[in-house]
């Protein structure tokens, strides 16, 4: 087996020790929380080798991109998700090939999406994409549009709304910082740290509220039973903010992954 697969097989592992360490951290049993792998740019073989060894879900970011991958894919193992932006005019092409959809932010798509499943006669889970950051180069609804988009799409028959989905404004990552503290062990590199830590877990929790907000509404048939929150970076911050879902990407499988053949 050559270093890169030794590599993916040592990166699951870490992973799931650090999700275990955190959840238990606030008192959450790790078996509640699914790591949802980010596999952008990563090869099929690469993914149906991670799920031979610890992974079982997968998140897809570009349409075409799991398309391409789909027919590789060992099926009978991985669950698929769909978790970057979509187009209204690419549902129908992931509607049958997907377990759920992350990513939905308007009325217009969640319609698109209720038709398709319809279609195939099928109820689409979906989570809501809150720009919990209120930032323009990202997309998802605004949290004060939530409650507003949920009430409107309540009555869509082909989809079932499960949760919300989010990812706070960029910057260092806590790994990264964590490392540059480990390097120049000044006190500056852990304030920074910790300030950083603590600005994420802050927009984590603006989702808890947001959830909050909605039980206080009792939409019908709205229950929020999912969190998606939390990538490479941030994913201990997400658990520690009651997250159900995390999705690593380059913590698994480095910043870009190639082909082994």
């Amino acid at each position: 087996m050559n270093n890169q697969l030794d590599t993916v097989i040592k990166n699951i592992t870490e992973v799931k020790e650090r999700v275990a360490k955190a959840a238990l951290l606030v008192g959450r049993d790790p078996k509640t929380i699914k790591i949802v792998a980010a596999t952008k740019t990563v090869p099929a073989e690469i993914i149906n080798f991670a799920c031979e060894n610890g992974i079982s879900c997968i998140g897809e970011n570009r349409v075409q991109e799991l398309l391409e991958k789909y027919d590789k894919l060992n099926k009978e193992k991985i669950e698929i998700h769909f978790i970057g932006t979509l187009q209204t005019n690419k549902v129908k092409y992931i509607i049958d090939k997907v377990e759920m959809i992350h990513s939905v932010d308007s009325v217009k798509l969640a319609e698109e999406i209720s038709k398709q499943a319809k279609k195939h006669g099928i109820v689409m889970k979906i989570l809501i994409e809150v720009n919990i950051g209120a930032e323009e180069s990202k997309s998802g609804v605004s949290p004060e549009d939530v409650i507003p988009l949920l009430e409107k799409i309540a009555s869509f028959e082909g989809v079932s709304v499960q949760g919300l989905m989010a990812i706070p404004p960029a910057g260092k990552s806590i790994v990264e910082e964590e490392r540059n503290e480990t390097n120049i062990g000044n006190n500056s590199s852990k304030m920074h740290y910790n300030e950083n830590k603590n600005k994420t877990f802050d927009y984590f929790q603006k989702i808890q509220q947001i959830v909050i907000d909605i039980s206080a509404k009792k939409i019908d048939n709205i229950t929020i039973k999912d969190l998606s929150l939390g990538m490479s970076g941030d994913f201990e911050e997400a658990i520690k903010a009651g997250s159900t879902m995390i999705r690593p990407g380059r913590i698994l499988f480095g910043d870009r992954v190639t082909s082994t053949k």
